[in-house]
């Protein structure tokens, strides 16, 4: 006998990996054991495209412990996909979801992942079916629209600040010009993150570059010339996403030959091509001898042993969240966090149109007059986010010694 639709519950995971990603995914597997309307859970096998082959793993089979260990792993212990549904496409989802009986799905996803939750939804609406749609958000671009901030963004973010203050202890000293790029085609929050490795006053990132204002090449070479002058050094963070007047990206201007992804767009992550264009830039045009540069590319997103413990929490519970939301309320929607006091947050459920399919941005506010670095504003806003025991950094006193031999 098959089991009414309302006692199904389907979870998949979308888009790129986090390291907090399978707390959420936890968080809606326990939270969904805890009520008695709930009989079955199962878990989509890379993403939506797992919908479609019905690749269904039955996740109520799972251990509490095993759950609790892989919620702590980071990327998708479910798998993902970068499939992204047309309106065909979600109604082929929601074939498999009326067939299979579900009456719960809970995406966890960024931006597409909100809108293939609202295509479903209607698609359900439509056909009189009783299917609850819930979107749990999950970006380390921070670019949701409607929430303070998103879970995988403060683990990717301590990451980035980390990474540049080790980049900068070596480039002090090793003295040159380090250019480190950061993951983010549209927001510059992970970049912008770069800024709280910062110690001292003349510590790098010297300069930091987000695609919210207009890359001009003549300017950043005078502006690595400047501060190589000033410091005889340089550390420069720069988001993947930066794009001259006419919002042509840099990487696709400076270079002959790039890759496009399935959407069409020029492909910059996981290529290190835009470091190595602007190392080559500074060091033709500069003539700086000491010239490196890295992309950090996937490295940032489900990097072990540098999750915020506060990132990890807010995954639970927004995966929590969702499944009361989904049980106590009378509508689909995406949960969003807010935040209250100087930290502490709250979680409200947003309708799906008003998240799905836009982009956040970083807010002027957050990023200085001259645009090449942020404001304290940004500073206060971040790093509560990234959680306990963050690293620091320490320097010798300069006591000199008085020279012998040359006056």
């Amino acid at each position: 006998m098959s089991i009414p639709a309302a006692r199904k519950i389907l979870v998949a995971q979308g888009g790129g990996p986090t390291a907090v990603i399978n707390q959420s995914l936890v968080g809606v597997v326990l939270e969904a054991r805890r009520h008695r309307g709930i009989d079955l859970v199962y878990g989509a096998r890379h993403g939506v495209r797992g919908i479609l082959n019905e690749d269904f793993v039955d996740l109520t089979q799972e251990t509490s412990h095993n759950l609790e260990l892989v919620a702590g792993t980071p990327a998708s212990a479910l798998g993902s996909t970068r499939d992204k549904p047309d309106l065909a496409y979600c109604q082929k989802i929601f074939e498999v979801l009326r067939a299979h009986g579900i009456g719960y799905f809970f995406y966890i996803g960024g931006n597409d992942s909100s809108d293939t939750v609202r295509i479903v939804a209607e698609e359900a609406r439509q056909a009189g079916y009783p299917l609850r749609c819930i979107h749990i958000p999950k970006t380390i671009d921070n670019d949701l629209v409607g929430s303070d901030h998103t879970p995988g963004f403060p683990s990717a973010a301590r990451f980035v600040a980390q990474a540049f203050a080790g980049a900068n202890l070596d480039n002090a000293a090793l003295p040159g010009v380090y250019v480190g790029v950061v993951m983010g085609r549209h927001a510059g929050f992970l970049t912008a993150a770069s800024a709280l490795g910062k110690k001292f006053d003349d510590d790098g990132p010297h300069l930091i570059y987000l695609p919210e204002r207009v890359f001009e090449i003549e300017r950043f070479l005078a502006d690595v010339k400047a501060i190589h002058e000033r410091h005889g050094r340089c550390v420069i963070a720069v988001s993947e996403g930066i794009h001259d007047a006419s919002g042509q990206p840099i990487a696709a201007r400076l270079a002959k030959d790039l890759e496009h992804d399935a959407h069409g767009n020029v492909q910059l992550s996981g290529s290190g091509a835009l470091a190595d264009l602007l190392c080559e830039e500074i060091k033709t045009r500069l003539k700086i001898k000491r010239v490196r540069g890295d992309t950090f590319g996937y490295l940032q997103r489900s990097f072990v042993g540098c999750v915020s413990d506060v990132d990890q929490r807010e995954a639970r519970e927004v995966g929590e969240k969702a499944v009361q939301y989904a049980m106590w309320g009378d509508r689909d929607g995406s949960v969003s966090i807010r935040r209250n006091g100087y930290y502490s947050v709250d979680y409200e459920l947003l309708p799906l149109e008003a998240v799905a399919g836009k982009t956040r941005v970083m807010e002027d506010h957050f990023i200085s007059d001259s645009g090449t670095d942020v404001t304290d504003a940004f500073r206060l806003y971040l790093r509560p986010l990234l959680g306990s025991g963050m690293p620091d950094a320490f320097r010798l006193r300069p006591n000199p010694v008085a020279r012998v031999l040359k006056p």
